[in-house]
């Protein structure tokens, strides 16, 4: 019975009683090629507007195995197109760091759908055989702790005009000692943002006598 080659990455499965002699040189050979897919790192030209495919080839070393698929230092100029063979399950690391106008390259399988690149970056992937998936931040579980997040990392360029509003602050969030004295100016107050209820010491300006209130009120009688 002749050897067989695994699905995924194309190892030789030597069946019992075949290879005499040649058993180390040809295991030796598959454990280079798991090497390969765990830790092999590979350089891949483009050339733009074209179709560049990776190869996975029984028993010997292949571009589509490596574990990361680092482009060279290219413009693309028009559509171009990676592709991975087909029917094979693997994760990849696809380093995009070095190509210029990358939202005209997209990695997929040779018969099914992948993704377009959005900026020079470094991106992960997994293929089920059919299709390649990425995996981005905003598909990943969990969340962000507050000690995760340096204390200068958050600036006013980063945040959005409009996202913070009222809803997402708190009751309590925002208090005197908090506020600057130099941020709180008239142009940024509106004209009936100051209220008689929102003043901690009550103005009365009334033709009666002064009556009730708290120290400190002002109460102003007129006739």
């Amino acid at each position: 019975m002749a050897s067989t080659f695994s699905s995924d990455l194309k190892l030789e499965l030597m069946a019992t009683g075949e290879n005499s002699g040649t058993w180390g040189t040809k295991t030796n050979t598959n454990l280079e090629l798991v090497q390969q897919a765990i830790a092999g790192v590979q350089s891949i030209t483009l050339s733009s507007g074209s179709t560049t495919a990776l190869v996975m080839s029984n028993a010997s070393i292949s571009t589509a195995r490596n574990m990361v698929i680092k482009f060279a230092s290219v413009t693309l100029s028009g559509a171009t197109t990676v592709t991975i063979p087909d029917s094979i399950e693997k994760f990849y690391i696809f380093d995009c760091t070095s190509i210029t106008n990358p939202t005209n390259l997209t990695i997929k399988t040779a018969s099914g759908s992948g993704f377009t690149l959005d900026a020079s970056k470094i991106y992960a992937a997994y293929s089920n055989g059919t299709n390649l998936t990425e995996i981005s931040l905003d598909s990943l579980g969990g969340t962000i702790g507050t000690a995760q997040i340096a204390d200068d990392a958050v600036t006013n360029a980063k945040v959005a005009d409009d996202a913070i509003q009222s809803a997402q602050i708190a009751d309590n969030a925002v208090v005197s000692a908090s506020i600057s004295a130099a941020v709180v100016t008239s142009t940024k107050i509106g004209d009936n943002a100051v209220t008689a209820a929102k003043l901690q010491r009550k103005f009365t300006i009334s033709t009666s006598s002064p009556s009730g209130g708290s120290d400190g009120d002002i109460w102003f009688k007129y006739s």
